[in-house]
């Protein structure tokens, strides 16, 4: 009897000791990430990085707060595919827009809150300012409709959004794009709930008591979105592609050099981070002005000038998000450049800064220069010495003083060397060492 008593005595204490332990229950943990402003790929980057983090803690939800215009169509469904393969669930909280790339990113939510005067759609993809392709619209449009499938929604409004042919009776026309708003959304099953601010939310998810944690970008990934914005990149290249031609038309390294190569650096770097390209890109970039470093020391313009702007040319559009991206980006900056180098200089003659930057030495006919606009054929064969380097262009003066501007065959020739004239072609003298 005793022995029976002890142990009942022990189960007890035991249930007594160990209950709190046994039903106790993890905090809940909701993150909260923002999706503003233009959609790129340091977003992309931060949110996948913010989705991972949340799945490590075992948080209960995360909640997107979005409020874009849209943006890079590339991006947004990297955002997409990261909240479809997340095991945390999410909600999306509309506050503003869920305009173009950010319908797609809503959509792929489990739920979906919008603020009262919130809208989404217009997800119309486009290339600059005209309208995508007949093919691009198609497969975007089938895009949004499988995300919206996913979490039971109606993929003929997803469609509409995208494609300005889908008819749908009662709600759009053909030739329109669908945007709704909060209401219209209530009504087609596009938001689950209607709330006033996120603590409304969360009262509605029954996470009042949750902690709640707002995930921040971090410095790389705030320089990413800014080097990869797609209003962004092409400013990049025009400075940087000006720079390095103000550069060449200069005497030294200067500003504008420096500032023109920091520019590159930032264009091919962030879209580097960002995934959108490998070395590779980077790689055919340096060979390229190589090349054109290789055209610079030889005479006429070829094979190496040529295969040197193709090269440059081809790695700014590889390292773009996308081949149209790229094409509008070098299109605007080839414009650009053209426009900032002729302000530049415009500008510059203006100050006596040009004095500095440009070789302003007179050669007169008193020091025994004399302009080449007569026949020179007659100094064929005379002997003289290099003035200066010849690579392959320079000076050179003749036994009988005369200075004459020449160029070799391609042959580099130091100053002081003994040459001698080989031929003329007009106004060009050739010369080679002897």
């Amino acid at each position: 009897m005793k022995k029976s008593f002890c142990i009942v005595l022990l189960i007890v204490m035991g249930l007594v000791l160990f209950a709190p332990i046994v039903s106790a229950k993890p905090a809940d943990t909701v993150y909260v990430i923002s999706i503003e402003g233009t959609v790129d790929a340091g977003q992309a980057k931060f949110v996948e990085r913010s989705f991972l983090e949340a799945e490590r803690v075992q948080a209960s939800m995360v909640i997107l707060e979005v409020d874009t215009p849209g943006g890079l169509v590339e991006a947004a469904m990297q955002i997409r595919d990261t909240v479809l393969r997340s095991s945390v669930s999410t909600t999306a909280l509309v506050k503003g827009g869920a305009i173009s790339a950010g319908a797609l990113i809503t959509l792929a939510c489990e739920q979906i809150a919008m603020q009262p005067g919130a809208t989404m759609g217009a997800a119309e993809p486009r290339i600059g300012m005209e309208r995508a392709d007949e093919k691009f619209v198609s497969y975007f449009a089938k895009e949004m409709a499988a995300t919206a499938e996913v979490n039971g929604r109606r993929t003929d409004i997803a469609v509409a959004m995208v494609d300005r042919d889908k008819k749908i009776e009662g709600i759009i026309d053909e030739g329109k794009l669908l945007t709704l708003t909060y209401r219209e959304a209530e009504q087609y099953g596009y938001t689950d709930y209607i709330v006033n601010n996120r603590a409304e939310l969360l009262a509605n998810l029954e996470l009042s008591e949750a902690e709640v944690k707002e995930i921040k970008p971090s410095l790389s990934e705030q320089i990413i979105r800014f080097v990869t914005n797609p209003y962004v990149a092409p400013f990049l290249l025009t400075i940087g592609i000006a720079g390095i031609i103000i550069e060449v038309f200069t005497i030294g390294w200067g500003i504008a050099g420096s500032v023109g190569l920091l520019s590159l650096a930032l264009y091919f770097g962030g879209n580097l981070m960002a995934g959108f390209t490998g070395w590779e890109a980077i790689l055919l970039f340096l060979l390229g002005l190589i090349m054109l470093g290789v055209e610079a020391i030889v005479p006429g313009f070829g094979v190496p000038g040529i295969g040197g702007i193709v090269c440059m040319l081809v790695s700014i559009i590889l390292a773009a998000p996308s081949w149209e991206t790229g094409i509008i980006s070098l299109i605007f900056a080839i414009v650009g450049t053209i426009v900032l180098v002729l302000l530049s200089f415009k500008v510059l003659r203006k100050r006596k800064l040009w004095d500095r930057l440009i070789l302003s030495t007179k050669y007169n006919k008193e020091d025994g220069y004399i302009p080449q606009i007569n026949d020179l054929s007659h100094y064929i064969g005379s002997l003289g010495t290099a003035y200066t380097t010849l690579r392959p262009s320079g000076t050179v003066v003749l036994e009988d003083g005369t200075r004459l501007d020449v160029v070799t065959g391609g042959e580099y020739i130091t100053k002081g060397e003994k040459i001698k004239i080989v031929a003329v072609e007009g106004i060009r003298v050739i010369v080679r060492a002897v």
